[in-house]
């Protein structure tokens, strides 16, 4: 080796919330009115089986923050353009969608991340 200091990966279960939200600077933040609009591909965006699961977990949790708190969350997803973020609160769950206010959808297997 040269001396170089190679690059760890590490996968996102593992990371803060402080450096997720570092790690993903690159979503574009959008309001959840303008979700309706985009346009979605079938595709999985995570390929980690534990990724995946934790995914489920997190999104479990938001339903149950968003239905007792009404706190907001952060998810992180992708659409046939660009990776974005919405902060909002998630009233529930599908197997295929998250459900926000007025109805407004996100497909699961869209979804990076949910802080």
């Amino acid at each position: 080796m040269d001396g170089a200091i190679g690059m760890n990966f590490v996968p996102l279960r593992y990371l803060t919330n402080n450096l997720i939200d570092k790690l993903m600077n690159d979503f574009q933040l959008i309001e959840k009115e303008a979700v309706e609009q985009l346009k979605f591909p079938t595709e999985e965006v995570l390929t980690d089986k534990e990724d995946i699961l934790q995914r489920k977990n997190d999104l479990d949790r938001a339903l149950a923050l968003g239905n007792l708190e009404h706190v907001k969350m952060k998810i992180y997803f992708e659409d046939d353009a660009s990776k974005k973020m919405v902060e909002t609160t998630v009233w529930g769950i599908t197997n295929e969608r998250v459900i926000l206010k007025k109805g407004v959808v996100i497909p699961i297997n869209r979804i990076h991340k949910i802080i």
